[in-house]
């Protein structure tokens, strides 16, 4: 009996930009293509198909996307002299903001799916290809299928199960989409309203993953700790309930999630903080800016002593939590007192970590067309002094551990050889010369040096992988 050819591989090669939300879609987007014979490439050049997935977070997000296209193109007309092909997509926030605008622009763009809909990727490919094999030779025109539409169905009943895990680490997006409509924020409008996945979807993803490997897991979400999902009893359970069950799953010694809201930190979540071990003593907490004045102009629904009350429950719960948070400097309006009321509320909660902005407009938002736009010296100032205050806080926390054991999960080679990088459970950066069995493992180490964005340290003789999930120490940060 002759056995029938095995079809090609195909090369995918994925750029993602952004969030942790992008990386987990960046994900499936390759388990979605993996039956049509796509594996990973290393490169554009050694690719068939290159999806852009982009995030409209950052300034000048289009720009970048628009200059990345310019570089594929170039790159496609090479293939195409060559007598290859090369499929051009381009996902996320920025293809549902500007999907017609990307066709328009950048003709050799092939695919445009917005982020609720590239479940239906395999379709689109083949409409490409039926495109691409009636296109006239020698033309540079993509097959123009565009799909940004929220589809009624959820995307995630639709996505294969993910089988892989690097690294003994996982992302499991649970909650999607945003009802806040911060006035400086498109995710509202490019993610859709928020939309809670069932509790038994997700703890039987987080059961897969496991089995696979993982030994933490974290939960995702645009405002993750809004998840209200349907649970298998038909009640509806709450983010603290979720993460109760997922911490029965045996072999999950890790779980953190990300991002959430303070209008949305209820007491059974901060409780959880304290009553359930493998939850890390790590929350990313956006307060955007210190000012009641701004606060209220961004339309966050919380102002700052609402957001200080917060920070202490959640210090009183779990005594060596660490904290991280997001700052816009330089939102419309914000005077001088304004940004001195942010830089003393970052000196009252002492952050572990923090991502700065100076404000940058996003077309479509209430923001964008406000008065009173804070000139650009002023916003680099600002950003340059918010900036070192938080890099003084981070240096100071990451010292707090330098000669005190923790346990690290061990998740990828470092840079130098033999050399491995894990991360702490207030999600430092710990390097450690150690052999490559301990990927995927927990281990402690000593830490023996502090650095501004990582830690260095030598793995504890005689303690190869340590179930542990947090050093017994607290943490402090003066402020």
């Amino acid at each position: 009996m002759t056995e029938a050819p095995t079809a090609r591989k195909k090369g995918l090669f994925i750029r993602t930009y952004g969030c942790q939300m992008n990386v987990y879609d960046s994900e499936r987007m390759a388990d979605v293509l993996r039956p049509l014979g796509y594996a990973p490439a290393s490169t554009p050049d050694d690719a068939d198909m290159v999806i852009v997935n982009t995030c409209h977070i950052r300034e000048k997000a289009s720009e970048k996307v628009f200059s990345e296209l310019g570089r594929l193109r170039d790159l496609k007309a090479q293939k195409r002299q060559a007598g290859d092909d090369l499929v051009i997509a381009v996902a996320g926030c920025v293809a549902q903001a500007e999907g017609a605008e990307i066709m328009r622009r950048q003709p050799a763009v092939d695919i445009v799916v917005g982020p609720q809909a590239y479940h239906r990727l395999p379709e689109m490919v083949a409409r490409a290809a039926r495109a691409a094999a009636s296109r006239r030779p020698g033309t540079m025109k993509g097959a123009g299928v565009l799909d940004t539409e929220f589809p009624v169905e959820p995307k995630f009943d639709h996505l294969p199960a993910p089988t892989t895990v690097s690294g003994g680490s996982a992302f499991v997006s649970v909650q999607e989409g945003c009802d806040k409509f911060c006035t400086f924020c498109v995710v509202p409008y490019t993610r859709g309203a928020e939309y809670s996945r069932p509790a038994a979807a997700v703890i039987a993803e987080a059961r897969g993953l496991v089995a696979a490997g993982a030994r933490e897991i974290t939960l995702l979400g645009q405002n993750v700790n809004a998840w209200h999902g349907a649970a298998p009893d038909g009640s509806t359970w709450t983010l603290a309930r979720l993460i109760a069950a997922l911490a029965e799953i045996e072999g999950l010694a890790r779980i953190r999630y990300t991002t959430s809201h303070p209008r949305d930190m209820d007491a059974a979540l901060i409780a959880a903080h304290r009553d359930v071990p493998a939850l890390m003593p790590y929350l990313h907490l956006p307060v955007q800016s210190g000012a009641d004045r701004v606060l209220e102009a961004m339309n966050r629904g919380h102002g700052r002593d609402h957001y200080l009350r917060l920070v202490d429950q959640l210090r009183a719960a779990r005594p060596d939590m660490a904290l991280s948070t997001d700052i816009i400097v330089g939102f419309p309006g914000e005077t001088d007192g304004d940004f001195d009321d942010t830089m003393r509320l970052v000196r009252e909660v002492g952050f572990a970590a923090a991502f700065s902005f100076k404000y940058s407009a996003r077309p479509g938002t209430p923001a964008a067309m406000m008065a009173r736009q804070v000139p650009e010296a002023v916003r680099d100032a600002r950003l340059q002094a918010l900036q070192a205050l938080l890099g003084e806080q981070q240096r100071r926390f990451n010292g707090a551990l330098t000669g005190h054991t923790v346990p690290v999960l061990f998740q990828e080679a470092g840079r130098k050889p033999g050399q491995l990088l894990g991360k702490s459970p207030w999600l430092q950066s710990v390097h450690a010369d150690g052999d490559a069995r301990l990927l995927g493992q927990i281990v402690d180490v000593r830490i023996v040096a502090a650095h501004a964005v990582s830690l260095s340290g030598e793995i504890v003789a005689g303690d190869f992988a340590s179930t542990r999930t947090a050093a017994a120490k607290p943490i402090e940060v003066a402020a």
